[in-house]
């Protein structure tokens, strides 16, 4: 017999508590419904629902056995609707991006990733926190993810650390944008500003790390993206760290400080079977790399 195809009857009429409404709900009509509960009875070997001249009454055991039934027939709904997602994502590619990532580096890999793919297969793109890139890998919802280093990388495969350029924004009239030899002591007095600590633990606390070491205790304020991050710095109160390349931004100067310190590290991470999509993304930001 089809238990999942029954146990829907058993939910339908349990949750009407009338075999006719029951019948409606799941556009059949009323005596194969009726066949197929006692049917459904006879297999397990109890009896599920008195049926009274008012409606359908669930019996002791019917209401022992009617939570179990109702997540049988939702995981069955979840695995047919999943079933459906993948065959429509055949030939796709699911890829991410953590914010961080330059927009010509994204634009890049995307093409990459379709030239490397099936003739008209589409490539999809997710921005995200690394924290939940990672996530999204491990899940299967992407195929391969560009994520910054350090990061906790449990139940993925990881590439090499690439170090992308990296530039130090402060405000347009701040001390430093003038020296002969900027120094990171010099924006004492301004805050740090940066991605949540929540979007990737490590890498927050290895760049906090490495502006105490170069002399700096710099408060820190949250900004999400460069659109963020340009605001706080214009408004005379912040700076922080972009892979967005100089250009004539009012309020904002761009500072060639420690590169290399301040370079930002990235790999890519993949599922199992996503060797070939993780080789393209490697190229291109190989060919991005500080060198």
């Amino acid at each position: 017999m089809d238990l999942i195809r029954h146990l829907r009857f058993f939910v339908a009429v349990a949750d009407e508590r009338h075999f006719g409404r029951a019948a409606a709900a799941l556009e059949m009509t009323q005596p194969p419904l009726s066949q197929g509960l006692r049917r459904l009875e006879r297999h397990l070997g109890v009896e599920l629902v008195h049926r009274t001249r008012q409606g359908a009454v669930l019996t002791s055991a019917g209401t022992r056995l009617l939570p179990r039934a109702r997540l049988l027939v939702d995981d069955a709904a979840r695995l047919l609707a999943e079933s459906h997602r993948i065959a429509d994502a055949r030939g796709a590619v699911h890829w991410g991006a953590t914010s961080a990532l330059p927009d010509r580096v994204v634009t890049a890999c995307v093409t990459a990733l379709r030239t490397m793919s099936d003739a008209g297969a589409t490539v999809s793109t997710t921005v995200d926190s690394t924290v939940d890139l990672v996530a999204s890998v491990r899940e299967g919802l992407c195929d391969v993810a560009v994520v910054e280093h350090p990061a906790l990388l449990d139940g993925v495969e990881a590439g090499p650390v690439v170090k992308l350029p990296r530039w130090l924004v402060a405000p347009a009239e701040h001390r430093s944008v003038g020296a002969e030899h900027p120094n990171f002591p010099m924006l004492s007095g301004l805050a740090f500003a940066h991605a949540p600590r929540a979007a990737n633990p490590p890498a927050y606390d290895t760049v906090v790390d490495l502006l105490r070491e170069r002399g700096l205790d710099a408060p820190m304020v949250t900004v999400r993206d460069d659109r963020a991050l340009f605001a706080a710095v214009a408004a005379g109160g912040a700076f922080g760290f972009t892979t967005a390349p100089p250009t004539s931004t009012p309020g904002v100067s761009w500072l060639r400080m420690a590169p290399r310190a301040i370079a930002l590290r990235v790999r890519v991470v993949r599922g199992n079977s996503a060797q070939s999509c993780a080789d393209a993304v490697d190229r291109v930001l190989y060919r991005e790399r500080v060198r």
